[in-house]
Parts: C-alpha cells; sequence; structure tokens
C-alpha cells in the first residue's frame, strides 16, 4: 500500500469498502444528473427524458446515459438542440432518441 494511503487509510478503507450502488440508486442518481447540469436548456431536455425514460432502462443503457451525462453542455446542446451532424459519435441513437422524445425530428 502506497504511503499516503496508509497515512488516510481510516478515511480510504470504508471508502473502498463501500458496496456497488444498485440499478435503481443508479437510476436515481442519473435522473438527478441529468435535471441538474447547470443550464437551463439542458436541464430541461435531458431532465426530462430521464424522467420519462430512465425508470425502465436495462443496466447497459443506463451505462451509455450515464457516458452521455459527462460529455459537456456545449456539446450536447449543439447535438440535440442544433441538430449538428454526430453520426460518428458513440451516442449518436441515444441523442436521435431525446431528439426524438422531444419532438425535434430527425438530423439534418
Amino acid at each position: 500500500m502506497p504511503a499516503w494511503a496508509v497515512k488516510h487509510r481510516r478515511w480510504l478503507v470504508p471508502f473502498l469498502a463501500r458496496p456497488m450502488p444498485s440499478l435503481d440508486e443508479r437510476r436515481r442518481r442519473a435522473h438527478y444528473r441529468a435535471a441538474h447540469r447547470g443550464t437551463r436548456e439542458m436541464d430541461w431536455l435531458l431532465g426530462r427524458y430521464a424522467e420519462a425514460v430512465v425508470p425502465a432502462m436495462s443496466q447497459a443503457d443506463l451505462m451509455d446515459f450515464e457516458r452521455l451525462l459527462t460529455v459537456p453542455d456545449p456539446a450536447l446542446h449543439a447535438w440535440i438542440l442544433l441538430g449538428e451532424d454526430m453520426q460518428d459519435s458513440e451516442f449518436a441513437p441515444l441523442i436521435l432518441a431525446i431528439r426524438r422524445f422531444h419532438g425535434l425530428g430527425s438530423l439534418r
């Protein structure tokens, strides 16, 4: 164990011993993160989508959505609202689903 870990062992051991969050807990966290991004547009777009879709997501779909939540707001804004081309992105199917959910149609 590295020296820094030994020094902070009392704090580190409980952190490392935490169980993995359940699927329901991950869904709640993803919904919260989607609705509290920092810009009103993304809060509303992703929060409404998460509220409707996340409770029924499979573990694989939830992992994709959690990865999407790491994308910066300007990129998401361009993809979702402006319909900028993101066909090469791993998130293309999810972005299209969000656009359809909000009635934004297909990409240009």
